[in-house]
């Protein structure tokens, strides 16, 4: 059975079709990032003034979840750290006079009810997921990746959340993908929902491919991070076969899904950082950095004196 440690409690309430728990999968090992993640994990790794793993968090609370489980692995004690309460901390700040930052330090342990749980080996998103389940319970839940920042005034998780409500039916964010990217992500094939509430943001899917090669993608349409799903998603994780190196893809389970219960697809308002990767985390510091209201413009400055 996976470690578990709660930090903070609130009462739960008691509809059993409100989203109000979230997933963020966190145990992986961040080789991409070496050898800044040598000894630090990747979801730590700061983006302007925050780490990665918190524009997550607060996708999630500006989207109204109250309970947020991050599954860890080794070398993660920091993420869990960095959501505690640190009392010393705020203490001296209020000492040195500076109460804005120690209110700061405080709003980030009390943003939410946190728990923890170990998926002891790397076992595919999937796996991790599955780890989570004895957290989620019988309810649905939202999982976001914490690579994927998604910033702006209306949350995707939100907009996923508010598909769910509407229809029962889980929802995944998607996004259009240039062609000669496709073999990033895990690509859906869809046909059109008669539901018409949001138009053609909404489709429901048929088929989903896994990094497919582009000339053999389905659509141009790739799964970009944030997930709303049923309980029933574990039934199908636990049915997923082990794919390449034993890993168990959530591609599979999701498939599973949409052809059983069903499945949207949701395209949804805003625009998504692929901050995985070296390139995608340093366009998304360029362009959070130019948007942040205190360093904004003397970084647009800044960039105007290079010789590009």
């Amino acid at each position: 059975m996976a470690a578990i440690r709660i930090l903070k409690r609130v009462t739960p309430h008691s509809s059993p079709n409100r989203v109000r728990k979230a997933v963020l999968p966190a145990a992986g090992l961040g080789t991409r990032f070496l050898p800044a993640t040598k000894a630090q994990p990747k979801e730590m790794l700061p983006i302007v003034d925050k780490p990665l793993i918190q524009y997550a968090v607060e996708e999630c609370v500006a989207s109204g979840i109250e309970h947020i489980i991050i599954v860890t692995g080794r070398g993660k004690n920091a993420i869990e750290d960095h959501f505690d309460s640190a009392p010393s901390l705020a203490r001296f700040l209020e000492e040195k006079g500076k109460s804005d930052l120690a209110d700061m330090v405080r709003a980030i342990g009390d943003m939410a009810h946190f728990s923890y749980t170990r998926q002891k080996e790397p076992l595919g998103l999937g796996h991790a997921v599955l780890a989570a389940a004895e957290l989620v319970g019988n309810e649905p839940f939202a999982v976001l990746l914490g690579d994927v920042v998604i910033p702006g005034p209306h949350p995707a998780t939100k907009q996923l959340i508010d598909v769910y409500h509407a229809t029962g039916i889980g929802a995944i964010a998607v996004e259009e993908v240039p062609r000669e990217r496709l073999g990033l992500y895990g690509v859906v094939a869809v046909e059109p929902a008669a539901n018409r509430t949001w138009g053609d943001r909404l489709q429901r899917i048929t088929d989903m491919v896994e990094k497919p090669k582009p000339e053999n993608a389905p659509s141009n349409l790739g799964v970009t991070g944030r997930y709303v799903l049923p309980p029933e998603i574990f039934d199908c994780i636990e049915n997923t076969k082990p794919g390449a190196g034993g890993e168990i893809q959530l591609t599979d389970a999701l498939l599973m899904l949409a052809r059983g219960k069903g499945l949207w697809a949701y395209a949804f308002e805003g625009k998504s950082y692929d901050a995985g990767d070296k390139l995608g985390f340093l366009k998304a510091t360029v362009e959070m950095a130019l948007e942040n209201g205190e360093l904004g413009p003397d970084f647009r400055d800044y960039l105007r004196t290079l010789k590009l």
